[in-house]
């Protein structure tokens, strides 16, 4: 009860997050910072969306809205802690924590830290920048390469050390040359992007996805098991098989395969992607628009 009073009061923003990410308690002044709504159900990608409509919370300075909700969706929740600073729209610079528990549940604190001197707030706003813009595929907004795997890498270790599973899937989408002799590199984009939007909207906060090259894409599902894995993979070829992504083509359709692994300790990034990438290539032998497990793939 101590505690809970102190939140009450407290000039710092603090906020909890459950492992959907829908918000389950803001202090008073995160609630104002951020203009919480009072309703039932909050997720953070709802909190996000209105703040950006209504010109309030964090400072959204973009053309593209869902390309920057997609890289910051790319990075929350995706490491135990993490820290970083960030501008809010009623002039404050705060200094942001994210802490996430084992069962996914999120807890997020930000302070003032207005006073500190200009210049160094400028140089460590142009290194988040830049850091952000490394991790970053351009296109998608989702992760690049280098970021899908390095958090590889890191549920490696989860894998090793603390004996949590982790399933990874590597998706292409079927037939994309067409798509661009078709339509033009424009609309292969249009494609690519929607496939990212599409699979976001299925994904966990915790759950890794990065483009790591034209129409290929690397997921990771860490704390599943297979059924759960197959589940979550069967409702991504489902809405992509069932999306038309190209207005000025009502008709126009696709598909993506797959190949998947449970990730072993005796695996390293490097073995884990080759596996699945030769689980990929028997998924498009089979016929495409499917899936393969790594140790159902043939040997080529």
């Amino acid at each position: 009860m101590q505690m809970m009073s102190l939140h009450e009061t407290s000039p710092v923003l603090v906020s909890l997050f459950d492992e959907k990410d829908n918000l389950r308690y803001a202090n008073p002044a995160f609630r104002q910072a951020y203009a919480v709504p009072n309703v039932p159900q909050l997720s953070w990608t709802d909190l996000v969306r209105s703040n950006f409509k209504e010109g309030v919370g964090t400072q959204i300075q973009t053309l593209d809205f869902e390309t920057w909700l997609a890289s910051a969706s790319s990075r929350r929740g995706k490491q135990p802690f993490r820290a970083f600073e960030t501008d809010l729209t009623d002039g404050r610079w705060v200094w942001m924590t994210e802490t996430v528990q084992a069962n996914g549940w999120l807890l997020c604190i930000a302070s003032d830290i207005s006073e500190l001197k200009t210049r160094s707030r400028l140089l460590r706003q142009a290194r988040d920048i830049a850091q952000r813009a490394a991790q970053t595929d351009v296109l998608t907004g989702i992760s690049n390469r280098g970021h899908i795997m390095e958090l590889l890498d890191q549920r490696l270790d989860e894998l090793r050390n603390d004996g949590r599973s982790c399933g990874v899937v590597l998706i292409d989408l079927d037939h994309f040359k067409q798509v661009n002799d078709t339509y033009g590199h424009q609309g292969g984009d249009t494609v690519l992007r929607h496939f990212a939007r599409t699979v976001q909207k299925v994904l966990r906060r915790e759950d890794g996805f990065g483009r790591v090259g034209g129409e290929e894409f690397l997921l990771l599902f860490p704390g599943v098991e297979v059924q759960t894995l197959e589940h979550a993979i069967k409702r991504i070829l489902d809405k992509v098989r069932t999306s038309k992504p190209l207005p000025e083509a009502p008709k126009f359709g696709y598909t993506c395969s797959a190949g998947m692994r449970m990730l072993h300790p005796q695996d390293d990034a490097r073995s884990a992607y080759g596996l699945v990438d030769k689980a990929l290539y028997a998924a498009k032998a089979a016929g495409r628009d499917g899936f393969v497990w790594a140790n159902q793939a043939p040997e080529h």
